[in-house]
This record gives structure tokens, sequence and C-alpha cells, in this order.
């Protein structure tokens, strides 16, 4: 299949395992908010680990758990990151956020479960034995907490009252944490489920979350909201710095192309097996939304 096949399929199945993990739950505003932010989407994080397990081996299904883990945590992200008190966002995946469909105090709370809710998953005994369980709960919290993705927002967050712009290496660093480090173990994560190293994976999704972030900056100024799913042209609004505003438009498409040929080429121990990956590193600098 080409990537765009798997990672529909792999998205349907994310999506059956996220409400099964959901059913039987609670019949109130809180439960149907968290069902609603984690509804849609590419699903790029979970395909991430599916494939990371594949390529060693590995089953669909050995690693299921794991994907709608960080598609979980994800939406948690997004949930939050949306709010008033952070980005203050009012539309995703080109619908109303939890925040604005619901009310601020609900969305708070579908963020907190849907992030309880990960670490739920990623306990489950499909995944192996107590140890690498235990091994993908300590990467989870690392890539999501004050070393990753809590650091970069709150980066974000105080780059917006800075009585400078960012420089080109402190975005570099804020990105690092904010998107890139849960795509980087969701990369790293097919490897410690088969017990392998996981570092070209790791630097494989280095470079892809970087690039990633790059062209949600283009989007940002060439997208339209329609297909983009959000509103454009925010950054430039705001006079956040961003990598567009710092190298350029083209720049910026430039900067990306070298991040994607930088993510490929560490890819080569794996072979002809990591050709879906490559395909997944050029999608993202393609990609309308």
């Amino acid at each position: 299949m080409s990537f765009r096949e798997v990672l529909a399929a792999d998205a349907a199945l994310i999506e059956v395992r996220l409400a099964l993990a959901l059913a039987g739950m609670a019949d109130q505003p809180v439960v149907h908010a968290m069902r609603y932010a984690v509804s849609g989407g590419k699903r790029l994080r979970g395909f991430l680990v599916l494939e990371g397990a594949r390529m060693h081996g590995l089953t669909t299904e050995a690693a299921l758990s794991a994907a709608a883990a960080v598609e979980a945590l994800h939406a948690y992200s997004l949930v939050h990151d949306d709010l008033p008190s952070m980005d203050d966002d009012d539309l995703r995946r080109g619908q109303p956020t939890v925040h604005v469909k619901w009310d601020e105090a609900t969305a708070i709370l579908a963020g907190d479960a849907l992030q309880t809710l990960a670490f739920e998953l990623m306990c489950a005994p499909a995944l192996g034995p107590a140890e690498v369980r235990v091994a993908l709960v300590a990467g989870l919290a690392k890539a999501s907490g004050a070393e990753g993705m809590v650091l970069g927002q709150a980066l974000d967050i105080a780059a917006e009252t800075a009585p400078a712009p960012l420089t080109l290496a402190q975005i570099t660093e804020l990105q690092a944490g904010k998107t890139g480090a849960l795509i980087r173990f969701s990369a790293e994560a097919g490897a410690i489920l088969a017990g392998a190293d996981p570092a070209p994976l790791r630097a494989y999704a280095t470079a892809l979350g970087l690039a990633f972030q790059i062209a949600d900056d283009i989007l940002d100024v060439e997208g339209d909201a329609a297909a983009v799913g959000k509103r454009v042209g925010k950054d430039a609004d705001a006079g956040k710095a961003t990598f567009v505003s710092l190298l350029g438009l083209e720049g910026a498409k430039a900067r990306a192309t070298a991040l994607i040929d930088e993510a490929e080429a560490a890819l080569t121990p794996y072979g002809a097996a990591a050709e879906t990956l490559k395909e997944a590193a050029r999608f993202v600098i393609a990609r309308r939304n």
C-alpha cells in the first residue's frame, strides 16, 4: 500500500481503539467532549508508532494501544493549547474548539481526562512485559512534561510578552518541545516495543518534527482556513516570530526540504523496510492541512 493508504488504514484502527477505550464511560458532557476531541485528524503520531513497530517485525495489533495512547495525549494537548489562557483558538480541524462548543471548565477537564487515558492505554497488557510498558510510560511522560510539550508551550506563552522576538535558535528549542517531543517519542515507541535501539528513529523524528512545524508556519502564511481547518495568518497578525518571519518564505521551504533529507538519511539502517516512513516525511512538507 502507499503511505496515504497505510495512514488511512491505521487511522481507522486507532479510531476504533479510542472508541473502545471511551465506551461505557458516563453519559456526561466531559466524556462527550473527550470523544469530540479525539475525532478526526491525520493520526500521524499514531501511524509513526505502528510503522515503527512493523519495521521491527511486530504486528499492528501489538502496538495499537500505544498508538491510541499518543493520539489521546496529542488530543489533550490540542484541547489545552486552544484555551483562551493559552493560544486562544476557536477553530480546530474545521470545527469549533472544545471550550467553544462546551465551556472552558469542560475543556480543561476533558483534556485532563484524555491525558490520564493516554497513560492507561500505555499500560495495556497487549503491549508486552511490564518492563516494556514501564519504558513506554516513562518515555511518554518525558515527552509530554516539563522537558517536552509543557516546556514548549510555556516558552511559547512567554514569547508573547518577551521584549524582543525569539531568535531562530530559541524558536527551534521551543518547537522541539511543543511539537517535536511527542513526534520523537511516537517514532521511538516501535523500537521500544521490540527491545531495539531507537537511535535511528529518534534522529529521523527529530528532523521530521522540526520540518512539520516549519510546514505549519508556511501554511499559516499560504494556507486556506477551510483546508487547514483552523485560523491562518494569526502569527503574522500578532507579530510573532516564526520560521517564515526569520528565514523568509523560500528560506523556510528550503530548510524544511533539507530536514526531510536528513530524516530520510537517518533511516538508512533499515533499508527498503523504511520506504513508508520516507513517504511520511515527504508528506509532512507537502500537506495542505
